[in-house]
């Protein structure tokens, strides 16, 4: 009985460790985060965290694991999806990326801006250039316009939609009257984006 306790204490601490540290790493990147900063933020001390995970760099993986697949798994099942033409694509990835890029607003920049720092690790251990681009996505594209490269169209799409909530303390600011506008407008783009991009498509 007494080992059961035990066990649930342990993961009960190790998931108190990885949510400090996913908010940790978020709010202040890589370089800036001490193991203490995490220790800290889970309500422990910082021997207590050392027995569970070594490492800083051991957390950091496991966390930008998580939020890569967070960024990027919404795009995967959608492009590789032989069943569904080429618009509904496109109104699928506006929907649902928008609907989880709203309820993480910091994900874009943090993933990015690690990726930044050591591109080759990340690029390595996604794997996804060989997989979107052989696509069923990239496939209907260069069908629908075989003059333009179609990574082009798909670097538009993703613009569209992740830059905005890079940009969204300087345009809207962050009171929440205007993350109520900043609701509406991400809202709007649902829609707005497919349209924009068949427009794309179209013109020749």
């Amino acid at each position: 009985m007494a080992k059961k306790q035990n066990k649930g204490t342990d993961l009960s601490s190790e998931e108190k460790i990885i949510a400090a540290a996913r908010k940790v790493f978020t709010k202040k990147g890589y370089a800036a985060t001490r193991t203490r900063d995490i220790a800290e933020e889970a309500g422990m001390n910082l021997a207590l965290l050392n027995y569970y995970y070594r490492s800083k760099e051991k957390l950091f993986q496991l966390v930008m694991t998580e939020k890569m697949q967070q960024l990027f798994g919404v795009i995967v099942p959608i492009v590789t999806n032989n069943e569904i033409k080429l618009e509904t694509k496109i109104e699928q990835l506006a929907d649902k990326y928008i609907d989880m890029l709203s309820a993480n607003p910091d994900l874009p920049l943090f993933v990015l801006s690690e990726i930044k720092q050591n591109p080759e690790q990340f690029k390595k251990k996604m794997q996804l250039e060989k997989l979107i681009r052989n696509s069923s996505l990239i496939q209907q594209l260069k069908e629908k316009r075989p003059d333009i490269d179609p990574i082009h169209f798909l670097i538009n799409i993703l613009g569209m939609l992740v830059f905005p909530f890079i940009a969204r303390p300087i345009i809207f600011g962050v009171d929440m009257e205007n993350q109520d506008r900043f609701h509406a407008f991400i809202q709007q783009r649902k829609k707005l984006i497919p349209a924009w991009v068949k427009a794309m498509l179209a013109r020749k």
